[in-house]
């Protein structure tokens, strides 16, 4: 009984093996398409040619000579005179009590004329003060150089990137509507 199922088993598989099938085609098919396809690749353009330059610098000064040295020195002592020229009088002087206050931390409240010269009035902390022309305001050497009904100008000194002392301009403006 065995054998009866066995024969129509190995008949299926040699008519599978016999019969053509649509893997051969494709392979074909894909082999000619590699043939015919061919790549486009740009040649690579040619590096361009190193040519030195002769040093031209013979008789000037060498960079690491004790005389460029002493150049340097010299300028940066310069710089650092000016710079001394700026600061010089601000660390010499005795601080004002609103120098110890950040100067966003200062509100304008008001203005009004005292003797004949403009005072600003600035609130600090709920506090009032009265400040006018010359007085010192903020952290950064902050001198009042104007006081208008609106606001007051300052010049502080601060240190820029490099390390160097600059005036710069700041201004407070009068805060309309304030507690």
């Amino acid at each position: 009984m065995e054998f009866r199922l066995l024969i129509p088993a190995v008949l299926v598989c040699m008519l599978v093996g016999c019969g053509s099938s649509d893997q051969d085609e494709l392979q074909q098919w894909m082999t000619e398409q590699r043939a015919m396809s061919k790549p486009k690749v740009d040649p690579l353009p040619e590096p361009t040619k190193f040519s030195p330059q002769p040093y031209t610098q013979e008789a000037a000064l060498e960079p690491f000579s004790p005389q460029k040295l002493a150049q340097a020195l010299n300028r940066e002592s310069n710089k650092a005179t000016a710079n001394a020229a700026l600061i010089a009088p601000e660390l010499a002087r005795r601080k004002e009590p609103l120098e110890a206050q950040p100067l966003d931390a200062v509100a304008m409240v008001g203005s009004l004329i005292k003797m004949g010269q403009p005072v600003a009035l600035v609130r600090v902390d709920n506090l009032l003060y009265q400040v006018r022309v010359g007085n010192y305001l903020g952290q950064n050497y902050g001198r009042i150089t104007k006081v208008t009904e609106t606001e007051v100008v300052l010049r502080e000194i601060v240190q820029d990137a490099a390390g160097e002392w600059i005036e710069r301009p700041a201004a407070i403006q009068l805060q309309e509507g304030s507690k």
